[in-house]
């Protein structure tokens, strides 16, 4: 719900720690209007306090926009996108944020196999500081866990990570939800780990047509989840022959 709120710079800081930004208010006979989509208020809500301060100094839009490009405060506080403008004559700074859905959890390798640093993967294909993942569930805007992914250096500088955030996207949420692992090699080939009725399900879905090769895999899982009969292994390297492996342990 909209509120319209007269603040000053004294109460706006205590609002912010709580996460509790208005979404409409007037300081130093300013307007502000800020909308932050599905991005984590408490990290929008510090931004916002950053560019009035920035914005107050001389009225700039272009200072404002250059300590965003100069200080990377897009990648620091999870933005995907965002759209400030000013309008002299009422006299009012709209400031839009939009964040991107988290995916995965990444753990990138150096060549040697030593994990070099972690992440989030964004729906943008664009990786963001793990603590975006624990302010996601703080504020309820994320309600169950990501898959990890493990991923070498070399492959994030090719077309790994589009293709990766463009192959979850396309999954259910319920199906995501069932993932605890996903893995690719430095030949490209993909492996995922299911967590299909506590027991761990391998995927093999080689190194191209994976959205083609996804609609199989949905109605596999969705037909072992159906009769409580749950494979080993799914093997979908050749799209045209699928092979599903059951354990001999029941």
């Amino acid at each position: 719900m909209l509120r319209l709120i007269l603040v000053s710079s004294l109460i706006l800081l205590p609002l912010i720690a709580r996460s509790n930004v208005p979404d409409k208010f007037t300081q130093k006979n300013i307007n502000y209007r800020t909308y932050f989509g599905e991005c984590p208020s408490k990290s929008s809500g510090m931004l916002t306090l950053i560019l009035m301060k920035e914005f107050e100094k001389a009225q700039s839009l272009r200072d404002v926009k250059e300590k965003i490009l100069n200080e990377k405060l897009d990648e620091k506080y999870f933005l995907s996108d965002y759209r400030i403008s000013y309008n002299p004559v009422i006299r009012t700074l709209r400031i839009n944020f939009e964040c991107p859905e988290p995916l995965a959890k990444v753990q990138v390798y150096k060549p040697n196999g030593e994990e070099h640093y972690s992440a989030i993967l964004g729906d943008n294909a664009r990786m963001y500081e793990p603590q975006y993942e624990n302010l996601m569930k703080a504020e309820k805007r994320l309600n169950h866990h990501l898959p990890l992914l493990a991923i070498s250096m070399n492959q994030l500088e090719g077309s790994a990570p589009t293709d990766l955030a463009n192959f979850i996207k396309k999954m259910e949420v319920d199906m995501r939800k069932q993932i605890s692992e996903i893995i690719i090699s430095k030949n490209n080939d993909l492996t995922i780990i299911f967590a299909l009725g506590g027991k761990a399900t391998s995927v093999f879905m080689g190194a191209d047509l994976w959205e083609e090769k996804l609609t199989k895999l949905a109605k596999i899982v969705g037909y072992v989840g159906k009769n409580k009969r749950y494979p080993s292994s799914i093997n979908l390297v050749n799209s045209k022959k699928v092979v599903v492996k059951f354990s001999d342990k029941i």
